[in-house]
């Protein structure tokens, strides 16, 4: 880990002194976005590309997600940025003709390389929040020449004993709906994926994962038009996902990617927030193991950070490519 920079106090007076950030950077916005279809065996994957640069596959969290929760505030880069967005496989607009045991972490993989080919890219940037940090992880580690850049945005545990690390922490800090929210996973309704059932459940979930109601409430928002739109047949599908990928992961004895990446020669940056529900250590253990990788702790952010800390990280992802030279191959 070559620099640690900490965006505090000082820059949120700054920001305040200015006009909103996220108005001012969503009216530098101009791109509108385009839907294709990659096809994968039988089925097909949901793309969403938008915007001119460099460019950046993103990769979605869950890893029961869509893509849908990082948008459109992360549409704000799409100016500077060419961003490639797909449903990961049997979640989202992805789902249909998928059978969650044809899903699996090597599946997964693979599926990231099927959509540099489609967007004809020698290289590219990979962009991994949360869960999707370790998919990226997983791709340089098995296909380092076709990554250009990392970008780790407040990222999941790369170790089985970092998620034991996160379980304990998101015990204590939920306290009390700790238990609540065990009641709402033992009910019938939860188990048959009812999309009210399951929005309730990630109320307690995402509660201490914000630093800010209003961005709390905005993910809330948009977690539940997303259960509703998947439905109970949807949401059930993604859960076994979900259960596929964690066996392939965390909870494989020994899992650990931290030894594999001091090998990796990708100028990376990772970004954690300093009110996040994922302990900084995490961050900071991954951050550590790549040489060169520079870590960005946005102190008054939580695990949303291109929602919460739009300004801050759009000037992390300009100096990191600043910093970290020429632009990869476009189309």
């Amino acid at each position: 880990m070559r620099t640690v920079f900490v965006l505090g106090l000082a820059a949120c007076v700054h920001l305040a002194a200015s006009p909103d950030p996220a108005t001012a950077l969503q009216s530098r916005q101009s791109p509108t976005p385009h839907e294709s279809r990659i096809p994968v065996g039988n089925a097909s994957l949901y793309a969403r590309d938008i915007g001119n640069g460099s460019p950046v596959i993103v990769l979605h969290g869950g890893p029961d997600f869509d893509i849908g929760y990082l948008l459109p505030d992360l549409d704000r880069l799409a100016d500077s940025y060419h961003l490639i967005y797909y449903d990961q496989r049997g979640r989202g607009k992805s789902a249909d003709r998928v059978q969650p045991e044809e899903v699996s972490l090597a599946s997964d993989v693979e599926d990231i390389d099927r959509v540099r080919d489609r967007f004809h890219l020698e290289q590219a940037a990979v962009l991994g929040h949360s869960w999707g940090a370790v998919l990226a992880l997983e791709y340089a580690l098995r296909h380092p020449t076709r990554v250009s850049r990392l970008i780790l945005m407040n990222p999941a545990p790369a170790s089985t004993s970092d998620y034991a690390v996160l379980r304990n922490a998101y015990t204590q800090k939920l306290g009390k709906d700790f238990d609540r929210q065990r009641e709402i996973l033992a009910s019938a309704a939860y188990k048959e994926g009812d999309p009210e059932t399951v929005a309730a459940r990630y109320r307690l979930h995402f509660e201490a994962a914000l630093a800010r109601r209003e961005d709390y409430e905005t993910l809330m928002a948009r977690l539940k038009a997303a259960f509703a739109s998947q439905g109970k047949a949807g949401i059930l599908k993604a859960r076994a996902v979900e259960d596929r990928l964690k066996a392939d992961s965390w909870s494989l004895s020994g899992y650990d990617l931290l030894p594999k990446l001091r090998a990796l020669g990708i100028p990376t940056l990772v970004i954690a927030g300093g009110k996040d529900f994922i302990p900084g250590e995490i961050a900071q253990h991954i951050a550590s193991a790549i040489p060169g990788a520079q870590l960005v702790v946005l102190d008054h952010c939580g695990h949303f950070s291109y929602l919460e800390c739009p300004a801050d990280v759009r000037k992390a992802f300009d100096d990191f490519f600043r910093r970290s030279g020429s632009p990869s191959p476009s189309r």
